[in-house]
């Protein structure tokens, strides 16, 4: 990541990815239906894209690390650090520059609900976030990335550079974006997710190396980050641009899990590196990848379904878990408790002398083994019929 930097492409560079920016369905080079490499500028590209095209929007920018002189350890080895051409900016007024050119054109090719990931570290990322603010993007979280490895600080003069930032935002303040809460929770053992994530550098099979087996790009992202990205803020097809391609760790996650993607990249070493690491991946199973649904997603199944379908029979007494309270189901689909008549939901109330009650949760009904299960569960089995998770 982090190399489609200001500048062109040279001609006669070729990747065998389509380079049209258009959002043709296309499966070139065994990159996945719809998705491609561009080879060129990303300001060019983002400009050339339609407007409010892509859903999420991954990006690794340089970070501007201002070295100084090389970096060397303790025994006068050489830190393979970041210090490519693309990386170098004469100023920070002409760092903001770029960051701001490449954020308007970025926010223009995203839709309506589209949101938007970025990566930096105490060099860059404060730069970024008053970019981003200053051009109309809401903020919706920043999240820690904590190393389970990091690189030490040599010197000892500072603290151990243990994490990096990450911003999420929406393109604007009334963008209705994707969050998949629930499924992040259920993941978490039903615990919400927070806002730093421990995750380890990547290293080993995963690094991608050159001939000489020397890291391929000096910056490439674990995996396991971008999938807990485009797990938690997309969907199943959904459109995935990263403007710095890179090593196409995104393109890699994206098509592994079911997303499209159009990755921007302008040196042609790289994008060749990254398709043909992409070419290699395969879709996980489509059943696996199916969207979450939330219980308030799901389609309405009124309680008088449950009689029709013969799941609950007329006459029926219902209880709550702990056998409290009772009330006999009608042929309408109503419940009697006494001289009361009402939904599952009034009369779960009323038994209880509560403001409100959710029905599908407190009443339930015995099972052919004497076991009491909430309605609820025969409501899942009209939604799996459904066709919904």
């Amino acid at each position: 990541m982090r190399s489609s930097l200001n500048g062109t492409a040279r001609s006669g560079d070729r990747v065998r990815a389509v380079r049209s920016p258009s959002l043709v369905p296309s499966d070139s080079a065994g990159l996945g239906f719809g998705s491609r490499i561009v080879l060129g500028d990303c300001i060019q590209v983002l400009d050339a894209l339609p407007p409010a095209s892509v859903d999420l929007i991954f990006a690794d920018p340089p970070y501007n690390l201002q070295l100084q002189r090389a970096l060397h350890r303790p025994d006068d080895s050489l830190v393979d650090a970041v210090d490519d051409d693309w990386d170098q900016f004469e100023s920070f007024a002409a760092y903001d520059a770029f960051t701001r050119a490449w954020l308007k054109a970025a926010k223009r090719v995203l839709k309506p609900d589209g949101a938007l990931w970025v990566i930096g570290s105490y060099h860059n990322i404060f730069r970024v976030g008053t970019a981003l603010q200053d051009l109309g993007f809401w903020v919706l979280n920043d999240v820690i990335w904590r190393k389970a490895n990091p690189m030490p600080n040599f010197r000892g003069r500072r603290f151990t550079n243990a994490h990096e930032t990450l911003i999420w935002a929406s393109r604007d303040a009334k963008a209705r974006y994707t969050f998949n809460y629930e499924a992040l929770k259920a993941g978490n053992e039903d615990v919400q997710v927070r806002s730093d994530w421990f995750i380890p550098l990547c290293t080993g099979d995963e690094r991608l190396k050159d001939g000489a087996g020397r890291k391929l790009h000096p910056t490439q992202k674990p995996e396991a980050l971008i999938a807990r990205v485009l797990l938690s803020s997309s969907k199943t097809g959904d459109v995935i641009l990263d403007p710095f391609f890179g090593s196409g760790t995104t393109g890699a996650v994206a098509k592994r899990l079911g997303r499209r993607f159009i990755g921007i990249e302008r040196d042609p070493a790289y994008a060749a590196a990254a398709e043909a690491r992409i070419a290699l991946i395969d879709p996980l199973p489509e059943a696996s990848l199916a969207n979450f649904t939330t219980a308030r997603e799901a389609p309405r199944v009124a309680f008088s379904s449950l009689v029709e379908r013969g799941l609950v029979t007329a006459g029926t007494v219902l209880t709550d878990d702990k056998r409290r309270y009772v009330a006999t189901v009608r042929p309408d689909g109503s419940l009697m408790s006494g001289p009361q008549v009402g939904s599952i939901h009034k009369i779960g109330a009323l038994v209880q002398g509560a403001q409100a009650c959710n029905g599908w949760t407190f009443w339930h009904v015995n099972d052919n083994n004497g076991r009491l299960s909430p309605i609820d569960a025969l409501r899942a089995r009209i939604r799996e019929e459904m066709g919904v998770l």
